[in-house]
């Protein structure tokens, strides 16, 4: 529990926020998680990523929260759905870019956004209740999980869950990205450079920034009361992404498939709190 009620910002322009405000966190937090858990059936070979969104959005709208991302930036869509070589920010109902091609040219993607038997995909959500902005994503399989997909999936989630574990009044957030990035590393994949976590609250971005990689005892020092995500993503390949035409679909550069996992977290005085648990379990796709 947060044992001091502060309501200010760090030098580093970080909120330190009151006690009283992770409860405002918890419950958006819990509805985003709630509604991951809620697409997982739907998440089959053949189901579009645009269906995918629309029953997202009709969640949000039913539970009377709103979605932080419909408007943001002329982005209109209650979900980023990330499929396979897909690094982040995967607009729903686009046509999924081929595995065997990246281009610039969109006109060269694949004709449809339906699912095939195998895929991996993201599906990342933030929600606004109440004012506190609850964001979360987690990987999805359609299907049989192949190998070497399972294995990268079971990679990202045990990076995101050392980061979390650096989490601590006292450490840094170098610390964090050098428990990602070592982790990783140590299991011959890369972490992506060119995205990263961020402070979040009645805000949807706000400092730090938190990168995934890093060297410890560097960055702003962890304080009680900050609130941010940790979201890594991790490739099979390179590191280097390349961002398509439409301005937001990021993909790697190498072909290579990539994986996310992402929570909400605050520091607490003794370590961390994840706003964003799965309420059945289910945050992890292929182990309960």
């Amino acid at each position: 529990m947060l044992t001091k009620h502060t309501g200010r910002t760090t030098r580093d322009g970080i909120r330190i926020h009151e006690a009283a405000d992770f409860a405002g966190m918890r419950k958006a937090g819990a509805l985003a998680a709630r509604i991951l858990d809620d697409i997982a059936p739907h998440v089959t070979p053949g189901q579009t990523t645009g269906a995918l969104d629309a029953m997202i959005e009709a969640m949000v709208n039913e539970a009377g929260a709103a979605s932080a991302t419909i408007g943001y930036k002329g982005y209109r869509h209650a979900s980023c759905i990330s499929v396979n070589h897909v690094v982040c920010h995967g607009i729903p109902g686009a046509p999924i870019p081929k595995l065997n091609t990246v281009s610039r040219d969109l006109e060269k993607r694949r004709k449809d956004d339906a699912l095939k038997d195998g895929d991996i995909l993201n599906i990342d959500v933030t929600v606004i209740v109440d004012g506190w902005f609850g964001d979360t994503s987690r990987m999805y399989v359609a299907g049989a999980v192949k190998p070497r997909a399972e294995r990268l999936i079971q990679i990202t989630h045990d990076a995101l869950m050392k980061g979390i574990e650096a989490v601590r009044p006292g450490n840094t957030f170098g610390d964090i990205g050098h428990a990602i990035q070592a982790y990783a590393e140590a299991h011959r994949v890369s972490v992506v450079r060119d995205f990263c976590g961020h402070g979040l609250g009645r805000v949807f971005h706000a400092p730090p920034n938190v990168v995934h990689f890093g060297t410890p005892g560097s960055g702003p020092t962890l304080e009680e009361g900050m609130f941010f995500t940790i979201e890594p993503m991790l490739n099979l390949g390179s590191y280097q992404t390349e961002l398509l035409s439409d301005d937001w679909t990021a993909v790697t550069r190498d072909k290579s498939l990539s994986a996310q996992f992402e929570h909400s977290v605050g520091v607490t005085a003794d370590g961390a709190e994840i706003f964003t648990l799965s309420p059945g379990g289910l945050f992890h796709p292929t182990k309960p």
